[in-house]
């Protein structure tokens, strides 16, 4: 395989690793108003194992430094399939997506008797 086959893939990989947790962190205020506490636990745990991941390569994705190897190109999407301002404010805006989230699955747990 050549470097930009490689290259492809990795971003395809990445950027199906971007939809699942972006759906996770999008899906975690609906589980929770809906009452359905076990899945938004779930859901945030999952969100917070990533965090765990990108905390420990110093807040990038281990996909990044791989697509690194097979390009010069370093804007801010070189390494997946999203629009540049979107790939440039990911962290912020979905970071600030999932702690409204879990704020707010506190508030619908605490709601409906803090139980499971």
């Amino acid at each position: 395989m050549n470097a930009d086959a490689r290259l492809r893939a990795i971003k395809l990989a990445h950027t199906l690793v971007w939809v699942f947790f972006a759906g996770c962190v999008l899906a975690l205020p609906f589980a929770a108003w809906l009452g359905a506490h076990r899945l938004a636990a779930l859901l945030a745990g999952a969100v917070a194992l990533e965090v765990l991941v990108l905390v420990f390569n110093r807040l990038s994705c281990p996909l990044t430094a791989l697509a690194a190897r097979y390009t010069e190109d370093r804007r801010a999407n070189f390494d997946i399939y999203l629009p540049l301002w979107l790939a440039r404010n990911n962290q912020r805006i979905f970071g600030s997506l999932y702690f409204a989230g879990l704020a707010f699955a506190l508030l619908c747990w605490l709601r409906d008797g803090g139980g499971f």
